[in-house]
């Protein structure tokens, strides 16, 4: 470990130009707007706009810089064959509702930012480029490459890096800042599944919620034929939420607004969707809303007795993202985190009885298995000891997960930091927002881990 340089006073250096860019490019509307893909822009305008905004900014200062058709970027420092991957992304998840300050702002409150992306992932990004930068700016050698890799699409479906893997190649050892310090060294698998039916129901017209498989619905409308407005009023104080009833065009409209979370802890947020499927169970026969009042609050899926927690990583979770039901065409999402050791042909098994038992389509879309580096590896110890260095925090130890970073793209990756030990999880959540004295000490941070994988 390098004991001869303290970055964090050359941090003080640069942090008023850090914040600068930062808030330049959180004020970029990156969620994947698929009305404006085009050559160039294979996740649509914003997010292109933002990654030529950051590869404008690395290049003016002297890095070398590589763009692929816009799906992915590289800013590059060091010698050697050998390289090493800072795997970031900038794209975010859609704002959602309930904001105390507009979105995209960057408005600075109480040695805060507020933004989308704060935390999610353009401020770690952002504390990885500036480490890079110090390294360079100091003339410092490494003996081998570090690629600052941004990804563009891994809120949506990592199309972005499989492109660039595909046509390039990734670096075999590297960490991905998209999680929580001290360390992650492993995470769960993700499994998602969309259920679907084309049953048309007698009273309800639609029932919406959601953009996102890996997001808890923060907003849920529905309407129905038949007035429901006493029961509805009495579900929604039973259950201490907020919402409305109104009667529009013919139709009752119900409105439950919810609390969004991170998928990983869907447990942390008010799912309004599933509270909207809980409550219109007691009028529909349809096997949608059904099995979606069942798996309401089911976030272990006890009751679908499918439960399972492994000894390390922690109980298997489940989060309905999505829910779409109007003329027939009806769906909603499960997003699964899944340890080591989940039984998914039990979990098949169970998909094709609830196709039986509530006349729906089942369909797996996507499955990533579970990533675990052991605790005991070198890349381990050494980014833990540089977060030791920074923070004189020898409490709080490498650990699991059950989000998906970019770390799982590579052999040997794992996900370390920006967010500190013990502090509020806001990623995915109205009001993000990004601690600027932590932001710089990441910096640090950062330099130190790249410094010591690169020398």
């Amino acid at each position: 470990m390098n004991k001869n340089i303290n970055f964090l006073e050359y941090v003080k250096n640069y942090e008023k130009d850090a914040i600068l860019n930062l808030q330049k490019i959180l004020k970029i509307d990156s969620v994947l707007d698929e009305e404006t893909i085009s050559e160039g822009a294979p996740f649509g305008k914003g997010i292109k706009e933002c990654l030529e905004v950051f590869l404008d900014m690395a290049k003016n200062d002297g890095f070398k810089t590589f763009n692929d058709e816009g799906y992915a970027g590289v800013v590059e420092y060091g010698d050697g064959e050998e390289k090493v991957a800072v795997l970031c992304h900038l794209d975010v998840v859609p704002t959602g509702n309930n904001w105390r300050y507009p979105p995209f702002s960057a408005t600075i409150e109480d040695g805060k930012i507020y933004a989308r992306g704060a935390m999610d992932d353009k401020g770690p990004t952002m504390a990885a480029y500036y480490a890079l930068k110090i390294l360079k700016d100091l003339n410092i050698k490494l003996n081998k490459k570090i690629q600052l890799i941004l990804g563009t699409d891994e809120e949506t479906g990592w199309r972005g890096i499989a492109h660039y893997k595909e046509k390039y190649g990734l670096p075999e050892i590297g960490f991905a800042p998209d999680a929580d310090f001290p360390l992650i060294y492993g995470e769960k698998g993700i499994l998602n599944t969309i259920v679907e039916n084309h049953d048309v129901d007698d009273d309800i017209v639609y029932i919406k919620g959601g953009e996102r498989f890996n997001v808890v619905i923060d907003l849920a409308e529905a309407a129905t034929l038949k007035d429901h407005q006493d029961d509805f009023n009495k579900y929604l104080k039973d259950n201490n939420l907020s919402g409305t009833c109104n009667l529009k065009d013919g139709l009752y409209v119900y409105e439950i607004t919810g609390t969004s979370a991170h998928a990983m802890e869907p447990f942390k947020g008010i799912n309004a969707g599933t509270h909207m499927l809980n409550f219109l169970s007691m009028y529909s026969n349809n096997g949608l809303v059904k099995l979606g009042a069942a798996l309401h609050n089911d976030h272990f899926l006890e009751k679908a007795a499918l439960a399972y927690t492994h000894e390390e990583m922690g109980e298997l979770t489940c989060n309905i993202g999505i829910i779409k039901f109007e003329k027939g065409q009806n769906m909603l999402t499960l997003d699964m985190r899944c340890p080591i050791g989940f039984d998914l042909e039990n979990f098949e098994k169970t998909l094709n009885e609830w196709s039986k038992m509530y006349n729906l389509e089942c369909k797996i879309v996507a499955n990533k298995a579970p990533h675990y580096i052991e605790p005991t590896d070198p890349l381990v110890t050494t980014l833990y000891q540089a977060y030791v260095k920074y923070t004189n925090d020898t409490v709080n130890k490498p650990h699991t997960i059950g989000g998906g970073t970019y770390a799982r793209a590579i052999k040997k990756g794992v996900a370390f930091g920006m967010e500190m030990p013990g502090a509020v999880t806001v990623a995915h959540q109205p009001n993000e927002y990004l601690v600027i004295k932590d932001f710089l000490t990441c910096i640090a941070i950062y330099a130190e881990a790249m410094y010591e994988l690169g020398k």
